[in-house]
């Protein structure tokens, strides 16, 4: 049987590969017909020479024809929306309609067009100019990045067209896209529109390369590699933190996104004045997507009372009376069993679910824990087990203190909520508990759930650890995120015609900067 071809080095080539693997239907367990090479180093070497080639003349491409490649290859995505979003549903078992077609999909190219804008204006660069002392200094393109996506986003976080790929190729990089093994084929067809992108634009040959899969220690390697600039990771803990050792050891920058159980606090007086729409509101959340999102509320703090016994009644029935989807691949089925193995011994009271799911495929019962403030703060580390699906943990706090002292246990997360009531009944609450929260995320919400990620300049899409693996930077934001695969250049007395375009005199663009004090 017939291999896929790797890109690599501006061609569509057979791999030298130590292995095959095929992508799984997910709704039907079955093995898809494609079969895609697991390369060697040999590949990644090849990959590694071509992206340092690249990059020579990236680092001097202009913002606007960068833009132009990330505009056509948009333009390129939404030509072939109908065979990428049949692609990802096979692939992924995700819906078409909304989520892939209507939801995803134009996110994906928003985006790109986002980082476009943001490679045409300059303005990221964040040029800063001192006359007096003849030091000027801006952001610059940091070099070869790779690109690690995860299973759950086919389309927004593609290795080869999401998020971290946008910011690093408008930050100047090009970037070696590594596919999710969940998604080879919907990887693949990316890359190819990206590819045709590249080539119609004129952009350097190695802007855009993809490889399936490596074994753990070859993606050691490359993180580490000399000709790395930077690497985006979005994935598990464990193997995660494996690339972190390895690329920390090697003094490379690596950027994070691991776990997060994005905690949710509803307040007394507005549980009581809401309680039935707040449930209806958590359940959809919960379980959107199969609880699949990297903003899933996996964690819900409530104090003691009626209204919490109510409420928690009415999400039991919800989750029940919900209907099973399908999980993204048997790995994640797994994972989840073991995640609910892990809460139960720790003694966690099952209000419904965790057993065998009653949908299609890959799947598990829709899942609801419950625990005391007092048990829960005996084994903190263990009740904030992600269990990445459809699945969230109650925790009944006696009082406000004991709330307080849930929150401070709390590790880094992406998101934080806490629901409070628009009169003054929540307000001593809410002073209370807000800044011990807001110093546990990165994005803490109001009276919202934090499934939805917008794609806003203002979006932090990270927090500290284990959320990500530094708290100052965010995945989803344009112009923020492209600061990841940037360094910052400092020029001393360097002679005007040697400086770049956006820190001399006669500077003509966009961009502001920050000259003598005075943005301009």
């Amino acid at each position: 049987m017939s291999q896929e071809p790797v890109l690599v080095a501006g061609e569509w080539r057979n791999s030298d590969f130590t292995g095959t693997f095929q992508a799984e239907n997910p709704a039907t367990k079955e093995a898809l017909e494609a079969v895609y090479p697991i390369s060697s180093w040999a590949d990644c070497d090849a990959a590694l020479d071509a992206a340092a080639e690249a990059f020579e003349i990236l680092r001097e491409t202009s913002g606007d024809k960068i833009a132009e490649f990330l505009e056509a290859f948009a333009t390129n995505i939404e030509a072939r929306a109908e065979a990428l979003v049949e692609m990802a549903r096979l692939e992924t078992a995700l819906p078409v309609s909304p989520r892939l077609a209507d939801v995803e999909l134009p996110r994906t190219t928003g985006q790109l067009r986002q980082a476009a804008a943001a490679a045409r204006s300059g303005n990221w660069k964040q040029p800063v100019i001192d006359s007096a002392n003849n030091i000027r200094s801006c952001y610059s393109a940091i070099g070869p990045v790779c690109v690690f996506g995860p299973n759950n986003f086919p389309f927004a976080f593609n290795s080869a067209a999401g998020g971290d790929f946008a910011a690093a190729i408008a930050a100047g990089n090009p970037v070696i896209a590594k596919a999710n093994s969940s998604h080879p084929g919907t990887t693949k067809l990316l890359a190819e529109a990206a590819f045709d992108a590249s080539q119609s634009t004129g952009m350097p040959t190695g802007t855009i390369q993809l490889i399936y899969r490596t074994n753990h220690d070859i993606g050691g390697q490359m993180v580490t590699d000399s000709r790395v600039g930077a690497t985006g990771y979005t994935g598990s803990r464990g193997a995660g933190l494996a690339l972190k050792k390895a690329a920390d050891g090697a003094g490379k920058p690596i950027y994070l996104e691991l776990s997060s159980v994005n905690p949710v606090v509803i307040l007394p007086g507005l549980l009581e004045a809401k309680c039935d729409a707040l449930a209806e509101e958590f359940a959809g959340s919960c379980l959107m997507g199969v609880g699949q999102f990297c903003t899933n509320p996996g964690l819900v703090v409530l104090i003691k009372g009626n209204s919490t016994e109510r409420f928690i009644q009415d999400v039991t029935e919800r989750f029940e009376g919900a209907a099973v989807g399908t999980l993204l691949s048997g790995a994640v089925e797994k994972s989840l069993h073991k995640s609910h193995k892990i809460l139960k011994a720790a003694g966690v009271e099952v209000c419904c679910g965790t057993g065998e799911g009653s949908g299609n495929g890959y799947c598990v019962a829709n899942t609801l824990f419950r625990i005391s403030g007092e048990a829960y703060l005996r084994d903190p580390e263990t009740m904030q087990t992600e269990a990445f699906g459809n699945s969230s943990l109650i925790v009944v706090a006696k009082d406000l203190d004991e709330a307080a002292a849930i929150l401070g246990t709390m590790e880094g997360n992406l998101t934080g909520s806490i629901y409070s009531n628009d009169s003054d009944a929540d307000e001593a609450a809410y002073r209370k508990l807000a800044p011990i929260l807001r110093q546990k995320v990165g994005r803490l919400l109001n009276d919202k759930m934090p499934t939805g990620v917008a794609v806003s300049p203002a979006m932090n899409h990270g927090g500290p650890y284990p959320a990500t693996g530094h708290p100052g930077f965010t995945a989803v934001g344009i112009p923020g995120s492209l600061i990841r695969f940037a360094m910052l250049q400092s020029f001393d007395n360097v002679r005007p015609s040697r400086l770049p375009n956006i820190l001399q005199d006669d500077y003509s663009g966009s961009a502001q900067r920050l000259i003598d004090g005075v943005w301009s």
